[in-house]
């Protein structure tokens, strides 16, 4: 299974004979290909094209043209690579030159907007998840799964959902972690609706710690060997690690009760990352649980079996419900409403 969307980085010399011959030829046997302009200008130190293959793969190619500069191009694409960039390393987004990056983003939305025109209303939503919406395996499922399923809310349409995480991801706070963050929904060619899911509640646990005014870093690797999914820092006191889960509901589960999903998903993380991190808070977010459902724990509040821990359910209208267990080492009384 391929990635989320890279590029290759090449220092070998270029023309467009060049590419005509190493990047085209093989790629229009193999696939059946045409060599076109870009949509938007390529940046003026650079020479650049497009490949668009007969299954509905693309790729973009700018190299470097001013002979007073080392050679330099690169690769972005959702389709097989040529054997003349195998052994080319790949970059994310963010190590590129900022005036390519951009050109690529342009040629990438406008690919984006044309195919599925819905996403358009939610500009920096598409932004974020480009990476995986032009990947080479889950282009399909990741748009499905934002289109079809809401983003993993159960009981919402495409729209208010999107709204929730297109206002959050508008301020920016996790720009600078765009390729992890966005990766974590995955690129897989079929719609895993639990897994899918879970991630997005790293994105909603996100937009808790920023309203409650907290600074954090994501996907933190510990010396432990375990990574959880949040730092938070504070001015006055030791770094908080935050771990995020999210139980199935009881109608997707062998478990028949809530309180039994909600224990059992908990239970789970206690078993590896948070035995080796008992002061960690964690977070359940039980936002696929139906009102019902909700209902139910919110009106037992079950304890968990990690202390401290945070039990939430977040809705698309940006209502977010909760209560604690034991006593959480942050506050986030300014994003949840405890009941």
């Amino acid at each position: 299974m391929a990635g989320p969307l890279r590029f290759r980085l090449s220092f070998d010399s270029w023309s467009l004979r060049r590419v005509r011959r190493d990047l085209l030829e093989p790629l229009e046997s193999s696939l059946g290909a045409t060599l076109g302009q870009t949509r938007n200008g390529v940046p003026g130190a650079f020479e650049g094209c497009r490949f668009d293959m007969n299954n509905g793969d693309f790729a973009l190619f700018a190299w470097r043209t001013d002979e007073g500069k080392p050679h330099v191009a690169y690769w972005l694409g959702n389709t097989k690579t040529p054997e003349a960039l195998w052994r080319t390393d790949k970059v994310g987004f963010e190590t590129a030159p900022t005036e390519l990056v951009q050109w690529a983003h342009r040629e990438l939305l406008a690919d984006l907007y044309e195919q599925d025109p819905w996403l358009e209303a939610y500009q920096h939503l598409s932004w974020f998840f480009l990476p995986v919406f032009h990947s080479k395996d889950g282009r399909d499922s990741t748009r499905a799964f934002f289109q079809e399923h809401a983003a993993g809310f159960p009981d919402a349409g495409h729209d208010e959902a999107l709204r929730f995480y297109n206002d959050f991801l508008r301020t920016g706070v996790l720009d600078s972690n765009r390729e992890t963050m966005a990766g974590k929904v995955g690129t897989s060619s079929q719609i895993d609706l639990v897994r899918m899911s879970a991630a997005m509640s790293e994105f909603t646990a996100a937009k808790l710690l920023h309203e409650s005014g907290y600074a954090f870093v994501p996907e933190i690797e510990l010396d432990s060997g375990y990574a959880l999914d949040f730092r938070v820092d504070l001015a006055n006191a030791d770094p908080v690690l935050v771990e995020v889960t999210r139980p199935r509901p009881p109608t997707r589960r062998v478990v028949d009760t809530p309180t039994a999903a909600l224990k059992q998903t908990a239970a789970a993380k206690t078993d590896n990352q948070l035995d080796a991190h008992p002061n960690a808070l964690l977070l359940v977010d039980c936002s696929s649980f139906r009102d019902d459902e909700w209902n139910a724990i919110k009106g037992e509040q079950p304890r968990v079996a990690h202390n401290p821990a945070i039990v939430f359910r977040a809705r698309p209208n940006g209502s977010v419900e909760g209560y604690a267990v034991g006593t959480p080492p942050i506050d986030l009384g300014g994003s949840i409403r405890w009941v």
